[in-house]
């Protein structure tokens, strides 16, 4: 199983910055994006179902949305309107439908600087 995160990238406050993670190996029943800023706890961003449901930490609705392409394997993150304490490591998580296991990719880094 691997989960390849891309997207990294430096962006004033209020931009946008679009994150993507490449799943290959397995199918998954869930896939999330967690973020880690630094010194701090990995915190859960967003989770999408196979199905398509979603749900989202409350400082991020309404601002992000998580996306899965199952033709490609992939989950999405779009986040608009970035806030610089949501700079840090941003990382795809995701749980094999067969199993029930769950897997993280490496992370990708997101800074939110003027």
């Amino acid at each position: 199983v691997q989960l390849q995160a891309s997207g990294e990238g430096l962006v004033q406050p209020g931009e946008s910055l679009r994150l993507s993670c490449a799943a290959s190996g397995s199918i998954f029943s869930i896939m999330a994006w967690y973020r880690q800023a630094p010194g701090k706890q990995r915190e859960l961003v967003a989770t999408i179902t196979n199905p398509g449901s979603t749900n989202y930490a409350d400082v991020v609705k309404d601002r992000f949305t998580i996306s899965r392409d199952n033709a490609r394997n992939a989950v999405d993150l779009q986040m608009n309107n970035l806030k610089p304490e949501e700079t840090g490591g941003y990382y795809c998580n995701a749980r094999r439908l067969i199993g029930g296991t769950w897997h993280w990719g490496q992370g990708t880094l997101v800074t939110v600087s003027s």
